[in-house]
């Protein structure tokens, strides 16, 4: 079933059906949708909307997800999943039945996608900070160790003076390593 299929009266052409899917890109999202729908089943069960036993199922059923993902990527190949949050509901529905469908009261497409976005970026960016921290140690530890670079550096009107070793404990301590 279509998320949108009340709306229409002929089926779409195939090719913009094709073309308008996003679940081939955004299938990277599923951590983060995963997590925010955890996030959110705790909001509905606080709510009132979901009771206990509801709650349980639905994150055991968001969990499976998780593992049928990391564990199979052939799970990820759905031809009929129009994004990741249709993924995900279609893939709890069939694990759980019809309260897989509650878990998306409250919530709109935009706001799945907002938050996912904002969960990956948020991610990304640690991952990139470690990472470039990691090679700014490896850099100045292969290349560098007690020893001086000297640069034709400015610092505004005056001569830069030249890095020294110091710099890799400026890096550890800016970018939260260890030195």
């Amino acid at each position: 079933m279509k998320m949108w299929s009340g709306r229409f009266r002929q089926p779409l052409d195939a090719e913009f059906e094709r073309w308008q899917r996003s679940f081939e890109f955004d299938r990277r999202l599923l951590r983060e949708e995963l997590a925010a729908s955890r996030a959110h089943a705790n909001a509905l069960k606080n709510a009132g909307i979901l009771s206990s036993s509801e709650l349980i199922g639905i994150l055991q059923g968001l969990e499976q997800i998780a593992v049928k993902a990391a564990s199979s990527p052939a799970f990820l190949e759905d031809s009929e999943a129009e994004d990741v949050h249709h993924f995900v509901e279609k893939q709890l529905v069939a694990l759980i039945g019809d309260t897989g469908y509650k878990l998306h009261s409250g919530r709109s497409r935009n706001e799945q996608i907002a938050t996912d976005l904002r969960l990956y970026v948020r991610a990304t960016i640690d991952q990139i900070r470690a990472d470039l921290a990691d090679f700014l140690i490896t850099f100045l530890d292969g290349k560098f160790s007690n020893a001086c670079l000297h640069s034709p550096a400015t610092c505004r009107t005056r001569a830069g003076r030249a890095l020294a070793a110091g710099l890799r404990r400026n890096v550890s301590a800016r970018w939260g390593t260890a030195d």
